[in-house]
């Protein structure tokens, strides 16, 4: 090759690799602008999404905050129009522990709430266990009827219960006993969820475990339960709630005891007088903060054991 023919094919190769280099820069480049315009565009789209959330936990938590502060304001008990009180204090939870029933709609709740929690989850894990393990004759009919029953309204059946605890003498002076029973009664059908978590268990520890001579109430108290924390825990939850909150049905039963109101009817038939929500509107607020309590505490506590419980029990079975 002549000095010439190699000067050549040097200049050719150079000028290739300058092309080459100045694709590349280009491509380079139109991919950092559009990674940059994705994360432009992720972070529009996020900042909506705060916008949108906060918005959002403005308008749930403004109900409770007004309450809140309500129930600190002593100026005045009637209803006013303004948020922030002038004057602060406790006397409103004074009042309303020594001026009323206070205690005793309390301590009626909470022994409702709790019987029912326990008796509802012993149900409806005992129900959703023998559904997932078991094989029997009309299974898909029982759970097909179940699962229909579950559709009506339980107002469709309160004229009969009623007429029902009131033959048993289970009404007003017996209202504790006649709600535990109407709440626990009926909850072996509210099964869905808890079978879906118990489907995921892997049978074979069952299986494993009969064969090491377990019972089916020791693989079901030693074995299922223990994994099935999250489930167990989420039906607790929405057992003790129920009642905790029930107003309708509570009030229909009690009627004129007023020693046996739960907190919710109580608490309504202090502002249920024309002159009541002159008298009592922040006494009414207090009681319910207090009632607001218990449920909160749990929630903030089993919080994840219950997205948990909800999650795996809703994709399954």
């Amino acid at each position: 090759m002549t000095n010439t023919e190699y000067l050549e094919s040097t200049e050719e190769s150079v000028a290739s690799t300058e092309v080459s280099s100045a694709e590349t820069m280009g491509d380079i480049q139109k991919r950092n602008n559009k990674h940059r315009s994705i994360k432009r565009r992720r972070i529009i789209s996020n900042t909506v999404v705060y916008i949108v959330l906060v918005i959002m936990s403005i308008v749930w938590l403004f109900p409770f905050v007004c309450l809140v502060l309500q129930s600190f304001r002593v100026e005045s008990t009637g209803i006013v129009y303004y948020i922030i009180p002038k004057q602060w204090g406790f006397d409103n939870y004074i009042n309303l522990f020594k001026n009323t029933n206070f205690l005793k709609w309390y301590r009626n709740t909470l022994i409702i709430a709790i019987a029912t929690a326990v008796l509802q989850t012993l149900f409806v894990m005992l129900m959703a266990y023998g559904l997932s393990r078991l094989r029997f004759k009309g299974r898909k009919f029982l759970m097909n009827v179940m699962l229909i029953l579950g559709m009506f309204p339980g107002f469709l059946t309160m004229i009969i219960l009623y007429w029902v605890l009131k033959d048993l003498g289970l009404t007003q002076d017996g209202t504790i006993g006649g709600l535990i029973l109407v709440y626990v009664a009926s909850s072996g059908m509210g099964y869905y969820v808890a079978k879906g978590f118990l489907d995921t268990i892997p049978k074979s520890l069952d299986e494993a475990a009969r064969i090491d001579g377990a019972t089916r109430f020791q693989v079901f108290y030693k074995i299922i339960i223990p994994m099935a924390r999250p489930i167990v825990i989420y039906t607790v939850l929405t057992a003790f709630m129920a009642p905790w909150a029930d107003f309708i049905f509570a009030s229909y039963i009690a009627m004129s005891s007023p020693d046996n109101y739960n907190v919710a009817v109580g608490l309504w038939n202090l502002l249920a007088t024309n002159s009541g929500k002159d008298q009592y509107y922040t006494m009414f607020c207090a009681g319910g903060v207090l009632v607001a309590i218990p449920v909160t505490v749990l929630f903030m506590c089993l919080q994840k054991y219950y997205v948990a419980g909800v999650t795996g029990g809703a994709v399954k079975g």
